[in-house]
């Protein structure tokens, strides 16, 4: 009787180490201190102050001294989850077989859209740090809309972000964040994925190409290790010096991006298009939008504006785009930004028109 012969398994060890590093990491860096923060922001109704604005609440005038103390403060607040962000996107790549990312997330359809949505929802990073693990995902061919799914999930679906903003700004905004969010994340993965023809890994520097299933069963420990080192090594090196010259300059210009902190604005097309705009561009740590938006209200603010912000500053940003750029296409991340852009502009005129 002939029997035939079973295929050698993906090593286990291999995604075990992935499974602790991905778990564990999000445990430390994004569940236990959110969990914390929750009760905070139930007892206090806040979860900080801005942190666009200094200590006083205004925000100062374009500078070197203005970008670097933007910058170490956002730094603080982000590297720890930045570095997982590395890990796991480089380790994508090393230790896990590109066939399952495939199967996961490589279908250009709805379904693997809502599977990249779902997997978003756990991680919880910042749009920043969750730049790597999208180029370790189109590295790995999954496709475009789905991994832009994962991607704006990130943010846009964060429960913990959702919970935060139900304490400090209302439960209604919470209603209204999540619908749009919902609207963003799946609507603009499912345009991305029925548009995609490209049937190419997608090019990015740092990273190994994904070496054939057989080939990469094969491999022994201390090379797997190797590559993986490597790999994290190679992205850190291609994304965090000019990661670090945005935030620099993006610190600096906080005066010129944000001076509906600091004026009366009102519901007209030109202050909406410029929250939208500014929040497209500007770089905040995971739920830094919530303080902007309570300051804005608690001054006074026009809701059209503190909508706009709301929808456009958590998922993309110019870093973030700058370092995801070579995983896409130049005509999806032209549909990217301009998706994020028109959506936030909508949701600005839909809050007024709902009376928030």
């Amino acid at each position: 009787m002939n029997h035939v012969a079973q295929p050698p398994r993906h090593p286990v060890w291999r995604i075990g180490l992935f499974v602790f590093i991905t778990i564990a990491g999000l445990f430390y860096v994004k569940w236990s201190p959110y969990y914390d923060r929750a009760f905070i922001a139930a007892n206090t109704q806040s979860i900080g102050l801005p942190i666009v604005a200094s200590n006083d609440g205004t925000i100062p005038a374009p500078s070197l001294s203005a970008a670097l103390n933007y910058a170490v403060a956002y730094g603080l607040a982000i590297w720890k989850a930045l570095l997982l962000g590395l890990l796991v996107g480089s380790g994508l790549n090393a230790l896990l077989s590109a066939n399952w990312i495939q199967k996961i997330l490589g279908a250009r359809n709805m379904g693997s859209v809502i599977v990249g949505s779902l997997l978003s929802v756990p991680s919880m990073m910042c749009t920043c740090c969750a730049a790597p693990v999208v180029n370790g995902l189109r590295q790995c061919q999954a496709a475009p809309g789905s991994t832009v799914a994962y991607w704006l999930g990130n943010t846009m679906l964060n429960p913990a972000t959702l919970v935060f903003m139900g304490f400090v700004l209302g439960w209604h905004w919470v209603g209204f964040r999540l619908a749009i969010g919902l609207v963003m994340v799946i609507g603009l993965g499912w345009v991305l994925n029925r548009i995609s023809d490209d049937t190419q890994t997608a090019t990015v520097p740092g990273l190994h190409v994904p070496l054939a299933t057989q080939q990469h069963r094969h491999l022994s420990a201390f090379t797997v290790m190797q590559r993986w080192g490597r790999s994290f090594v190679g992205m850190a090196i291609r994304l965090l010096p000019e990661y670090l010259v945005l935030v620099l300059l993006l610190g600096a210009a906080r005066a010129w991006l944000f001076p509906m902190l600091d004026m009366n604005v009102d519901n007209t097309v030109l202050w909406i298009g410029a929250a939208a705009i500014a929040g497209l561009l500007f770089v905040i740590p995971t739920a830094g939008e919530v303080p902007i938006a309570q300051t804005m209200l608690m001054a006074g603010g026009a809701v059209g504006p503190v909508a706009a912000l709301l929808v456009t500053l958590p998922p993309v940003s110019l870093p973030s785009l700058t370092m995801v750029a070579r995983s896409f296409q130049r005509t999806h991340m032209v549909i990217l930004i301009g998706g994020v852009l028109a959506i936030g502009i909508l949701a600005g005129f839909l809050a007024v028109a709902l009376g928030f």
